[in-house]
C-alpha cells in the first residue's frame, strides 16, 4: 500500500512536470525549477541541505541548489520522483512518512496555488486526520514567531495552541489549511480569523514556518 509520502511525492512531481520549469510558486522568489531543486538537494544532498537550518552552511546549500536547477528540468524532476538514494535515511518508510508527508503536500499547493485559475484539492477525511496529527506536535514550532497568541482549531472543534500570548487570534479550517497558514502561507490559505482587527493583521504579518 502506498504511503501518505509517496503519494504526495509522485502528485507533487506530476505537478512540477505539468507546470514547466518557469512557472510561479508561493515560495518567495523560487520558479517551479528552484523548488524542484531543492526538493532533490534537501534529500540527495545532506552535506548541503543542513543550510536550510544552519547558518554557516547557507552559502553552500545555495550554490549546490543552483547547480542541480541547471540540470534539465525533466531530469530535474524525475531525479525527485524517484527519491532518495539507496543509502539515504529519506529511503526508510518511517523516516520518510514523518519528514516528507507535509513537507510534499505544502511544496504541492506551493505549485497549485500560484496558478490563476487554481482550484482547491479536495483531501480525503484520513489524509486531514494524519496532517492534523502533524499538527498538534509542530504548531508550537511553527508559531513561535506569531505577534500575538495564536490558536488553530478543526471545523469539529479540536484546538491547538500555537503560542500562548494575548490578545489571541484563533484560526479555524481543515487541518490542511491550517498547515499552510502555520508554514507562512497565511495569504494562500483558506481559514477564518477571529480576534481582534489589530491583532490578525499582526499574525498575517508574522513570519511563521520553521525558518
Amino acid at each position: 500500500m502506498s504511503t501518505h509520502a509517496k503519494r504526495e511525492r509522485l502528485l507533487l512531481a506530476e505537478l512540477l512536470e505539468n507546470s514547466g520549469p518557469d512557472a510561479p510558486t508561493l515560495c518567495e522568489g523560487w520558479t517551479t525549477r528552484d523548488l524542484a531543486a531543492h526538493l532533490v538537494v534537501r534529500e540527495r544532498r545532506p552535506d548541503a541541505a543542513g543550510g536550510v537550518l544552519i547558518r554557516p552552511l547557507a552559502g553552500r546549500l545555495e550554490r549546490v541548489r543552483n547547480e542541480f536547477a541547471e540540470k534539465p528540468y525533466p531530469e530535474l524532476v524525475q531525479m525527485f520522483r524517484e527519491g532518495p538514494g539507496k543509502w539515504s535515511p529519506f529511503g526508510l518508510k518511517p523516516v520518510d512518512e514523518a519528514s516528507n508527508t507535509v513537507e510534499f503536500y505544502i511544496h504541492g499547493e506551493d505549485v497549485r496555488r500560484a496558478q490563476p485559475d487554481w482550484a482547491p484539492r479536495e483531501l480525503d477525511p484520513v489524509f486531514q486526520d494524519v496532517l492534523w496529527r502533524r499538527l498538534e506536535t509542530s504548531a508550537r514550532i511553527m508559531g513561535r514567531r506569531s505577534a500575538v497568541g495564536l490558536v488553530l482549531r478543526r471545523p469539529n472543534g479540536q484546538t491547538v495552541v500555537a503560542r500562548r500570548g494575548a490578545p489571541v487570534v484563533t484560526v479555524t479550517g481543515e487541518p490542511g489549511e491550517l498547515h499552510l497558514f502555520a508554514y507562512g502561507r497565511q495569504s494562500a490559505a483558506r481559514v477564518e480569523l477571529d480576534g481582534d482587527s489589530g491583532a490578525i493583521a499582526r499574525l498575517n504579518d508574522s513570519r511563521l514556518g520553521l525558518t
